[in-house]
């Protein structure tokens, strides 16, 4: 199994479509055997999915993600885990424990403009959009 975090310094990037690195972890018998950082080179959103398929990623740690971006998951048959705050590779961990606090409801929108945020995002928080979860 191959998960991938949106990753920035350590911890989970808090918004899918403008990551510009993910964290890949190469899973084992339930270990992590390794892991490397993939630079997105600038892709975004449905891109991104199309960045993860070709690199065999089963599974999707993340922040706030968008609706298109969760289609394009699906359609790429990777599992995405929303809404997570923290350091990636606790995350990894939890997840492999069964023990992953995710919000799969988790969704930004975007408007084209900035909004304000009111603090509503908690652990799926991504940056000035609003989310709704």
């Amino acid at each position: 199994m191959r998960i991938a975090v949106t990753y920035e310094d350590g911890m989970i990037f808090q918004h899918f479509g403008h990551t510009e690195q993910f964290k890949i972890y190469e899973v084992e018998d339930g270990k992590v055997v390794s892991a490397q950082v993939l630079d997105t080179n600038g892709s975004g959103h449905g891109a991104l999915a199309v960045l993860l398929s070709d690199n065999k990623v089963d599974v999707l740690i993340c922040g706030g993600i968008g609706g298109g971006a969760q289609v394009a998951l699906a359609e790429a048959g990777i599992k995405p885990y929303g809404g997570v705050a923290g350091e990636a590779d606790k995350a990894v961990e939890a997840l492999l424990q069964n023990s992953l606090e995710f919000n799969p409801d988790v969704k930004c929108n975007h408007h084209g403009e900035e909004h304000e945020h009111h603090g509503n995002c908690g652990s799926g928080g991504c940056g000035s959009h609003s989310c709704n979860h």
